[in-house]
């Protein structure tokens, strides 16, 4: 099964699509496209330092021992000729400056949330919405924390009108397909939306 979808996405007839999965510091980004990735993921991960503790804010997730310090990457077929490239973002603010590379050709983005840092998907989010790259909202739910449904993150983040806020696990392989497929629908939603509007 795993080489078929190899094999579907190394077609040259297969569409492949570039996603973005932002957010803030130790949110779950490199958990998730290692869990979804059919193929061996790329990390750009090092031992947070002495110099970085004066930076990077840990609460929270005091037991984090690595950080992302330039992109993760990862690939995953959803059907039959079409693969998504997954290119996760450093938490951050001292990288934020790989982000306008990364989202160069963009189709769109995963902000993955933690319900106990909500303000740290800020910066992401308005990011997004100021390229106007479509992106969906993903709550990673970790154990432990207080659950909120997805019209309360709405409200909190004040996002507009119709973009999605989906709960998931980031460890989990299916879970964070569920959070893809539904990022592809609405960015192609958005895209049609976008190109009416430009010839009408």
């Amino acid at each position: 099964m795993a080489s078929e979808h190899v094999e579907a996405a190394d077609d040259i007839s297969a569409l492949a699509l570039k996603i973005l999965v932002a957010g803030g510091f130790g949110v779950g980004k490199t958990t998730l496209v290692g869990s979804v990735s059919e193929i061996r993921p790329l990390r750009t991960e090092e031992l947070l330092s002495e110099a970085g503790q004066l930076v990077d804010d840990t609460d929270g997730v005091d037991r984090k021992v690595t950080t992302t310090v330039a992109m993760d990457f990862g690939r995953i077929t959803i059907r039959s000729g079409l693969a998504l490239y997954l290119f996760g973002t450093p938490g951050q603010d001292r990288f934020w400056f790989i982000w306008d590379e990364l989202s160069q050709g963009a189709l769109g983005a995963v902000v993955l949330a933690d319900t106990r840092r909500l303000e740290d998907c800020f910066p992401a989010v308005d990011y997004f919405e100021h390229r106007r790259i479509p992106f969906v909202v993903a709550v990673n739910c970790f154990p432990g924390a207080r659950p909120y449904g997805a019209q309360d993150v709405s409200r909190a983040l004040d996002l507009d009108q119709g973009t999605p806020v989906v709960l998931c696990d980031a460890r989990d392989r299916d879970s964070g397909k569920e959070v893809l497929i539904r990022l592809v629908e609405y960015a192609g939603r958005m895209h049609t939306a976008r190109l009416l509007d430009s010839v009408s």
